[in-house]
């Protein structure tokens, strides 16, 4: 009996470990090279932000995005007005300057665009795009990918988040020079406060609905803003892992008073994003629950091995 035990201490020991192993290999959320960020509206360090992609037609920029594994790319939908054609989009990972030199850059087509049924504009919900590219990611100090919420996730009011881009850097006033990514610290606004806000201006009432994600200012001031859309709002969790919390949307204007940005709230699209690209593990304990059917299942088997053998 005691030999049998020890083949299933192995067994369990071995299984998790493998999963652990699968799981992890490529770690989200984790920015190596990461540093002290600077809050509003500033140029982000390099390598800060290695999820972060520019999403260009030809050559144009004209909307971010963010890796979540080595071939799928989350955006917005809005950024795909057709997404039966993608011929024209070209995706830059690790990319920190839009006109400058990116040593650590890859370039990669886009071979589909899966967006939510039922899809009209940004205001009226559903604005996410999972773009899966032609070729893989290839994994670097630069190029790694950001975690994504399970439903579970919460990211509560007053939480302060980062968004990141290389949009205008005021309303028409687009980004100069080299471009280098930007980057903006925005605090998380309640579901009902945002409401609120969008509804003081009689001319321009705007219905946050259930998956959308507010995050700003009251008095405005710092924001995302056009060529943002489609990028990433994050938030650091307690254990240091960034985790996208939304897709760069729509606002009214940008950085106005009583117009916060919106995005699309991801925790509503989980399951959206499972269907769609199942490789994708998001965060909120899902492979810490995997891990324990694994042991209750392995413990089962050895229990039953031991009856057995009696």
């Amino acid at each position: 009996m005691t030999h049998r035990l020890s083949h299933c201490a192995f067994l369990l020991v071995w299984s998790i470990t493998g999963i652990f192993l699968a799981s992890y290999a490529q770690e989200c959320g984790r920015p190596p090279l990461s540093e002290n960020r600077i809050v509003g509206g500033m140029d982000a360090p390099d390598g800060a932000w290695p999820w972060q992609v520019d999403v260009q037609i030809g050559s144009e920029h004209t909307c971010g995005g963010s890796i979540i594994s080595e071939e799928w790319i989350l955006s917005a939908a809005h950024c795909f007005p057709n997404p039966n054609d993608v011929s024209k989009y070209v995706i830059y990972a690790g990319r920190h300057q839009l006109h400058g030199f990116n040593s650590h850059q890859s370039v990669h087509r886009v071979s589909q665009v899966v967006i939510p049924y039922g899809y009209n504009e940004p205001h009226s919900g559903k604005d996410v795009a999972l773009v899966k590219l032609s070729s893989p990611v290839v994994w670097s100090d630069r190029i790694r990918p950001v975690c994504l919420p399970s439903s579970e996730t919460l990211f509560p009011a007053g939480m302060v988040c980062y968004v990141t881009g290389w949009g205008n850097i005021r309303e028409d006033v687009i980004l100069t020079g080299i471009g280098t990514l930007q980057e903006v610290s925005v605090p998380i606004i309640s579901q009902s406060s945002c409401q609120q806000m969008y509804q003081t201006d009689p001319a321009e009432q705007v219905d946050i609905l259930y998956d959308m994600i507010c995050a700003g200012y009251q008095d405005g001031g710092k924001d995302s803003c056009q060529g943002d859309s489609g990028g990433p709002l994050v938030c650091q969790m307690i254990n240091n892992t960034w985790v996208q919390a939304g897709v760069v949307s729509f606002g009214l204007g940008c950085a106005n008073r009583n117009k916060p940005g919106v995005y699309a709230r991801l925790t509503t699209f989980a399951d959206f994003i499972k269907r769609t690209a199942p490789m994708v593990r998001l965060y909120g304990g899902a492979e810490q629950n995997r891990c324990m059917r694994t042991a209750l299942w392995v413990s089962c088997v050895c229990m039953l091995l031991t009856w057995l053998q009696r």
